[in-house]
């Protein structure tokens, strides 16, 4: 299980999140859900089948840590039900707020952020058309190397958007002044082609 004094502060984070489901028949609180799914990811689950029996393998000492009673672990369609229903965005911005919320030294600044995008596993999907292309879901994260954390994250569709879309969003959403941002060479690919053509020397 994961350091209590961290998981305490989590789940206050998780608590304030406004419930996305309905009342009816809601046996587990949303927040002991996500809490299961961020600790069941990061032990290396894939799925909702995989959570399931995480769940399964670790509900006692869940109810033990946490002083409740469960009597039954939650099923795989329960989190597949939680993920359609949960507000991302505002999950996404709780999360954030948690992991700086992490940082030993509040004060400590930085002027370096390091961007770096990730295709997420199993979210491969076929589009419909003539080309037949795969579209991905791919992870954009913002990383503070002098903090040791990330301190923003955000998600898109390869069929509908692209990583540098994603990172311009990203960005905007922060209030940044003399931060040097480093990216791979994709985020640069646009204006370099739109310059013309170099006669100049060049070195290496």
């Amino acid at each position: 299980m994961a350091d209590p004094a961290a998981t305490a502060d989590l789940i206050a984070f998780l608590q304030a999140l406004p419930e996305g489901r309905k009342r009816r028949g809601v046996r587990y609180p949303q927040w002991l859900l996500l809490l299961m799914a961020i600790l069941g990811i990061l032990s290396g689950c894939r799925s909702a089948r995989d959570l399931e029996r995480f769940a399964k393998r670790h509900h006692q000492a869940f109810g033990a840590a946490l002083d409740l009673e469960l009597p039954k672990a939650p099923c795989d369609s329960t989190f597949l039900y939680l993920f359609e229903r949960v507000e991302i965005e505002e999950l996404f911005g709780l999360h954030r707020e948690w992991m700086l919320a992490q940082i030993a030294d509040q004060n400590k600044e930085f002027d370096q952020l390091i961007c770096d995008g990730k295709t997420l596993s199993g979210s491969a999907a076929q589009v419909d058309g003539a080309d037949g292309a795969t579209r991905f879901v791919t992870q954009v994260t913002l990383y503070a190397r002098e903090l040791s954390v990330a301190i923003a994250q955000t998600s898109f569709d390869t069929g509908e958007s692209h990583e540098r879309a994603a990172l311009k969003t990203l960005l905007s959403t922060l209030e940044l002044e003399g931060v040097l941002i480093q990216a791979d060479a994709l985020h640069t690919s646009p204006a370099f082609f739109c310059l013309p053509p170099s006669r100049a020397p060049t070195c290496s």
